[in-house]
């Protein structure tokens, strides 16, 4: 029998290791698949919600609550990790995307000369003052199986000088859960629970640390939001760490009361509230690639995009951060100038089921 440990620390790590969670059964009891938990999104809003959603089991172990300064975080996860680690001995440990969970114990097993695989490797924003960029090019520089998304990721590769033998492009696991789940999506009551219309509001997620710690940068968000919130509705499903920045500065009073700010959603209420906004605005990396795939339009408030197949055939726009570009975009859109995209290769619900057929095959 085979061991393998899954790291899961944050949302988007739940999104994608669920498929990869069920990929793996058919190869049960000759492969054991266990679950660790870093703890890195620890708040029951955060995490709990997801995993009941996604299906996946409780955790086979759990760090405790990691949270912290970016090195704080990565040395507690660290240390615990290890401890996981000499427990199971495991004969493959899986890290998917790019946050500090991600790195942290990716870097703990290769010293443990433990084989690494990458899930969603190869991305690049050629900006590295992003920490999930750094954390992208560690990982990958220490990984032994590395599966990419899209294309871009093996032209980044090859100039990294990786070894093309350890690298495959297997398609988005993210996609995956989107096609497995699109059903109970589908049955989501979040519209009617709200109030909203469909194709008749902008959903804006925020989070980047550039955009809501720093006081300036906050009430430049706020304003923006309240002029957008002239066109359609907009709903924000807040961060608890914005809402409290937002408390902490006095800035409830400066919000329009045509800004929704609600409690962050779970999976299936989320993408329902995605696939029928009439636009997302956003910061964030992986709602570029599930808008692609539900054909709605996306604008991304950010310089760079790791992900330019969402720009080059989805439905994504990179507008940078100046808001004024941005407010121009929308209100184009508005006016009936929508871009079209189509579903980029590979992203067809079944990466997760090569990714495991590989593995077994390697291990």
């Amino acid at each position: 029998m085979k061991t393998i440990l899954s790291i899961i620390g944050t949302r988007p790590n739940f999104i994608k290791i669920a498929p990869v969670y069920r990929a793996f059964l058919k190869y049960a009891p000759e492969v054991k698949h266990l679950l660790c938990h870093t703890g890195q999104h620890s708040d029951d809003k955060m995490s709990k919600v997801f995993f009941d959603d996604l299906g996946i089991p409780a955790p086979d172990f759990h760090l405790g609550d990691n949270s912290g300064s970016h090195a704080e975080q990565t040395g507690k996860i660290m240390v615990a990790i290890e401890k996981v680690l000499g427990e199971v001995k495991p004969d493959l440990l899986i890290v998917v995307g790019d946050v500090n969970s991600t790195m942290a114990c990716a870097l703990t097993a290769v010293k443990m000369h433990i084989p690494v695989a990458h899930i969603e490797a190869g991305l690049r924003s050629g900006d590295r003052s992003m920490p999930e960029e750094i954390n992208r090019i560690i990982t990958d520089s220490i990984s032994d199986l590395l599966f990419i998304t899209e294309k871009s990721g093996l032209e980044n590769l090859e100039r990294e000088g990786i070894p093309h033998e350890k690298v495959f492009f297997t398609g988005n696991v993210m996609i995956d859960s989107l096609v497995y789940l699109r059903e109970k999506i589908a049955a989501s009551t979040i519209l009617q629970t709200t109030g909203l219309k469909e194709k008749d509001y902008f959903l804006v997620t925020f989070h980047r640390p550039s955009n809501v710690d720093n006081q300036h940068s906050l009430q430049e968000l706020i304003r923006f939001l309240n002029e957008i919130s002239a066109m359609k509705e907009v709903v924000f499903p807040i961060h608890p760490r914005t809402l409290r920045k937002i408390a902490e500065f006095g800035l409830g009073d400066t919000v329009s009361s045509n800004v929704r700010m609600i409690e962050p959603l779970g999976y299936l209420d989320f993408q329902s509230l995605i696939s029928k906004a009439f636009m997302i605005v956003t910061d964030s990396g992986g709602i570029q690639e599930e808008t692609t795939f539900l054909g709605v339009p996306c604008v991304t408030v950010r310089d760079n995009t790791e992900r330019p197949v969402t720009v080059e055939v989805g439905t994504n726009i990179l507008c940078g951060s100046d808001t004024g570009i941005v407010l121009q975009t929308i209100r184009a859109a508005v006016a009936g100038n929508i871009k079209k995209g189509t579903i980029p290769e590979l992203w067809d619900g079944k990466a997760a089921e090569r990714i495991a057929e590989i593995i077994v095959h390697k291990l």
